[in-house]
């Protein structure tokens, strides 16, 4: 089953939990998200905060693992997935604005604690406005789900190991080129990337229109950085969000992928570990 569902067939779908992942890099925790929801959304969507439903909080001290949004305990994201409605007997659709990128952080996360039926609406609620479907401003308030939260449904990667892969296999860099090369850092305190990392933007996986590339482009286009049957590959980004997006892409490609969730922002936190510019 693809991991992306259409507006179309979401419009067809019946009985799925629908969470709105929208959210702002940088922004107050919800914030912009909320806003926007309440602004319009899917009918019978529920708002699913990035910062605190889908990550942990930020753990930034020097050798401690985590980075800005490492990974939720178990108990706290089966408590927060439950709260949304979320049960393991119903399959979950997850959108954002359009380009999937936090949506891909809800789909990844589900799928790691074990959700069976994940899905991301392609294209977003910009896809869904375009083929005239309704939006409402109602919240609902949702029964209270039985999701069960178990780790260990996708491969997750720590510091050591991302730099073994780039070494070894294929360890893709999702963030733009100008954070990857060193030339600008805005979100963290140092500037470059991971020793034999490549260089893959999360924003060239998508058309203008924030749709996914199809399958065999994408399958072109990481043949292109490495990815080739029978080598090992991970996704790292800023702090385990683009990354994500990096993750659903090559699944769309037909290639599994781990992720290493502290990223840049957890591989910084270690002024032992070396940094590569250009």
């Amino acid at each position: 089953m693809s991991p992306l569902i259409t507006a179309a067939e979401l419009a067809g779908l019946s009985g799925a939990t629908v969470l709105d992942v929208r959210w702002r890099l940088g922004g107050a925790p919800g914030a912009a998200g909320v806003d926007d929801y309440r602004a319009g959304h899917i009918p019978g969507a529920v708002f699913c905060d990035l910062e605190t439903d889908l990550a942990g909080p930020p753990v930034l001290e020097a050798g401690t693992p985590g980075g800005r949004h490492p990974l939720p305990s178990a108990a706290s994201f089966q408590e927060a997935m439950r709260r949304l409605g979320v049960s393991g007997s119903r399959p979950v659709v997850v959108y954002d604005e359009a380009d999937s990128t936090a949506a891909a952080r809800a789909w990844w996360t589900l799928r790691h604690f074990g959700h069976p039926d994940v899905r991301v609406l392609d294209g977003g609620l910009r896809a869904w406005v375009a083929a005239g479907s309704p939006l409402s401003t109602e919240e609902p308030v949702p029964e209270p789900g039985d999701f069960e939260a178990r780790p260990g449904g996708m491969p997750v990667l720590d510091a050591g190991q991302a730099a073994r892969l780039a070494a070894d296999g294929v360890l893709l860099d999702a963030r733009a080129a100008e954070r990857y090369r060193g030339e600008v850092e805005p979100m963290d305190p140092v500037a470059g990337h991971i020793p034999d990392a490549v260089s893959a933007p999360t924003a060239e996986n998508v058309e203008p229109s924030g749709r996914f590339h199809r399958p065999a482009f994408l399958r072109e286009r990481f043949n292109t950085l490495g990815v080739v049957p029978g080598v090992e590959v991970g996704a790292y980004c800023g702090s385990g969000v683009t990354a994500a997006h990096q993750v659903l892409a090559l699944e769309v490609a037909g290639v599994p992928a781990a992720l290493y969730v502290g990223s840049w922002s957890d591989w910084v936190t270690d002024p032992a570990r070396p940094v590569a510019t250009g």
